[in-house]
């Protein structure tokens, strides 16, 4: 038998969960402001971006979840 979760244990699962999305995307963001002042800046925008997309993706997945609406 499965076990059925309520809404709010689903909720606080699910920021756990997209709690990581968020430190990584800000890890990689950081690494690639360190690899613009070391290595180049064309590089280091390219890891920027990478996180930013990270991001982007916590997004999306935050109001397809939750439904947000305005």
């Amino acid at each position: 038998m499965k076990k059925r979760l309520t809404s709010q244990q689903e909720f606080e699962i699910m920021k756990l969960v997209l709690d990581k999305f968020l430190w990584l995307g800000f890890i990689i963001m950081g690494f690639g402001m360190y690899q613009m002042f070391t290595v180049s800046i064309s590089n280091g925008f390219m890891w920027i971006v990478a996180g930013a997309a990270l991001l982007l993706l916590f997004i999306i997945l935050i109001v397809k979840e939750y439904e947000i609406v305005k």
